[in-house]
């Protein structure tokens, strides 16, 4: 069997740190959609294509990873059916197609080869229970039989309390019936509304979902399961430090800490795992570096800095500060004194802006997101949930309290005070 992953979209939803696919964002040295193919892998799927978008950033990416995979690519985002389609030259029979964001994909691949061996048919869907289904693709049942399939339903109308997840195992003939519908950015799902009402189908129900990230504060969970799947088995709960680190002697290191190649600690640090340090970093005296932090290659974390549950990308250079629950795209550098806030004065919920529209994160906690190449200058200050765009300049003693969109200098304006000498009688 053959595996398409999709990987062309524009990562809108992931503003600001979109400036390449978001399945390139690292965790643990290596890119998230590393993390599906190797899944994909392990379930026995080695026949891979990728359909990635014209800068053919995913391609660059991987070429040192994963160096035997077929790339085909989708000129403009037309929708899921329009980039499978652009691999049909490459498909030799039954094939499984799924978004690169489905990091434990394998996991949910063998139920439904079981399916297909046992009930003899080509087509399978992935689904699992809603009480939202105005929101989702929703399947028309019978048992395990799939009749129909209703994008969006009207409320009342939905044909059952199944949606379909998005890990679909096709027969190669799908492609016929891709052609006789009308193009559109459903076109996908009318095509296999039209084949399961002309051929039989099958679901396999499940009862929770793949891994997977659609808003930038997913990044948190999945950071956190493959710290405790891939840490406790590289560390064994002991830390994991490259022979050419350098550890000053009081440093505390506890738990399930993978320190890499000549990494620099200085005196007085704690870190506490499970945690990610990559290779050429820096910790400096005295910092705090707690649980589920990713620190990625040549990362500076300056003195008497606390860092918690943060992902830091590659090339990122702080001074003394609070980063808690935050994430930093490449090239960053922060002021001293910087903080970030992650939890609102009166404990709620927060929600943060995407898109021009208040999302509900369902976290108590949460930080800030910061896009590339991003400087702040000292004292700066971000509420939670705030998203600052890419080659931003922040000046000194700013708070910020809404998103900042790419480009943009922002200062807080301050007014000096010059106060005359007190005449001495």
């Amino acid at each position: 069997m053959q595996a398409v992953i999709l990987a062309a979209g524009e990562s809108s939803r992931f503003w600001p740190l979109n400036q390449r696919h978001k399945s390139l964002i690292k965790i643990m040295g290596r890119p998230l959609i590393w993390y599906t193919i190797e899944s994909l892998k392990k379930a026995g799927i080695k026949d891979i294509i990728i359909v990635q978008g014209p800068k053919k950033d995913i391609e660059e990416e991987l070429k040192d990873y994963q160096p035997n995979i077929k790339y085909v690519i989708q000129e403009e985002p037309k929708g899921m059916g329009d980039a499978v389609r652009k691999a049909q030259e490459l498909i030799s029979g039954p094939f499984f197609v799924l978004h690169a964001h489905k990091v434990n994909v394998g996991d949910y691949l063998k139920p439904m080869i079981k399916k297909f061996k046992e009930s003899k048919t080509e087509l399978i869907f992935l689904g699992i229970k809603t009480d939202r289904p105005w929101l989702y693709g929703m399947l028309e049942l019978e048992g395990d039989k799939v009749k129909g399939l209703v994008e969006k339903p009207e409320k009342g109308k939905e044909p059952s309390d199944i949606k379909v997840i998005g890990i679909y195992l096709l027969p190669q003939r799908f492609f016929e019936y891709y052609k006789r519908v009308t193009e559109h950015h459903y076109a996908f799902e009318d095509a296999l509304d039209r084949y399961v009402k002309e051929n039989e189908a099958r679901v396999v129900i499940v009862e929770k979902e793949p891994t997977s990230y659609k808003y930038l504060w997913h990044l948190f969970e999945i950071n956190k399961d493959l710290m405790d799947s891939n840490l406790s088995t590289t560390c064994q709960g002991k830390p994991e430090i490259h022979s050419t680190a350098k550890i000053s002697n009081n440093t505390i290191i506890e738990g399930n800490v993978y320190i890499g190649e000549n990494t620099k600690i200085f005196e007085g640090a704690v870190i506490k795992g499970p945690c990610y340090i990559g290779d050429n970093c820096v910790i400096g005296n005295n910092a705090l570096i707690r649980e589920y932090t990713n620190l990625e290659n040549n990362v500076l974390i300056g003195a008497f800095a606390e860092v918690a549950r943060s992902i830091f990308q590659e090339d990122i250079h702080t001074h003394s500060g609070y980063f808690g629950d935050s994430i930093f795209g490449r090239g960053c550098r922060l002021g001293a004194g910087t903080i970030t806030a992650n939890v609102r004065i009166d404990r709620g919920k927060i929600k943060s802006m995407v898109k021009e529209e208040k999302i509900e994160t369902g976290l108590n906690s949460l930080g800030c997101f910061m896009g590339e190449n991003t400087k702040t200058g000292i004292h700066c200050s971000f509420m939670p949930g705030v998203l600052i765009g890419s080659n931003c300049q922040i000046g000194p003693n700013s708070v910020v309290l809404e998103n900042i969109e790419d480009n943009t200098n922002f200062y807080t304006e301050i007014k000096g005070i010059i106060k005359k000498e007190n005449k001495k009688y």
